[in-house]
């Protein structure tokens, strides 16, 4: 198996119809077993990275690879290797979080009996089983983002990205959801997360890369680099590398 979880490699990307690259000649590599953390001012492109990353958006240039295998050929097993949880709400709000997951369980090509079992794991961990038959539309914000999360790993994949998981919730869901996001990485799963939580970041995160204007303009261990730019925060790290507050997406 790869010793990289993902792997570019001379990436090059443009929307149609834009006057120049987002990309040209990206290179990252995300070992296997790291908390990883992409983070960049808003336009530097680390979100068409992420899209690009998990098939959303379609590359011409350059390659990439989950675990050694490239992302542009036999999708339906590299979907499988990865989950997603993306900062939009990705649920039928009319459902229940059982109807939710029996759904996006049976899309990941999951048994019926995986899928009961998985469910029921889940809602525990994330206590929302009390709420297991409630309409989802009915949910606080916290929940929602739990469910979000729970849809994203129902399927128990090795690596997970993560686009603002914990955006708008309280300090005890958020609590919640990186305990067990820590969890799962000690269990195996690679973790590939971005925000503008830069607190919570740097809880998480073990390893960063931070983009600007379609470059990766540092990539190591979150400690070295601060050791490397005398800073003692990733915010610090953060302006002095990109000469911008981060204070949005």
């Amino acid at each position: 198996m790869s010793k990289y979880a993902v792997a570019i490699h001379q990436l090059g990307f443009r929307y149609a119809g834009s006057a120049g690259d987002c990309f040209q000649q990206l290179n990252l590599e995300v070992g296997v077993g790291e908390r990883f953390g992409l983070f960049g001012p808003n336009g530097a492109g680390k979100t068409t990275l992420m899209n690009c990353m998990t098939g959303l958006l379609s590359f011409k240039e350059g390659t990439i690879e989950l675990l050694g295998q490239p992302i542009n050929q036999n999708r339906k097993a590299t979907n499988q290797l990865f989950g997603f949880v993306p900062q939009d709400f990705s649920f039928y709000h009319e459902l229940t979080p059982v109807e939710n997951l029996a759904f996006f369980g049976a899309w990941s090509g999951m048994r019926k009996t995986e899928i009961k079992k998985r469910t029921t794991e889940l809602l525990e961990i994330l206590d929302l089983s009390a709420v297991r038959n409630k309409q989802v539309q009915k949910f606080s914000g916290g929940m929602k983002r739990k469910l979000n999360l729970a849809i994203g790993v129902i399927h128990q994949p090795k690596i997970l990205f993560l686009d603002e998981p914990t955006v708008g919730v309280d300090v005890q869901t958020r609590k919640a959801i990186i305990s067990y996001l820590k969890e799962l990485n000690s269990n195996g799963t690679t973790l590939i997360y971005t925000s503008h939580q830069l607190n919570e970041a740097e809880e998480l995160c073990d390893k960063i890369a931070l983009i600007d204007n379609g470059r990766i303009i540092a990539h190591n261990a979150l400690d070295k680099l601060l050791l490397e730019y005398r800073e003692i925060g990733l915010e610090g790290l953060f302006i002095q590398l990109t000469g911008k507050k981060y204070t949005d997406l």
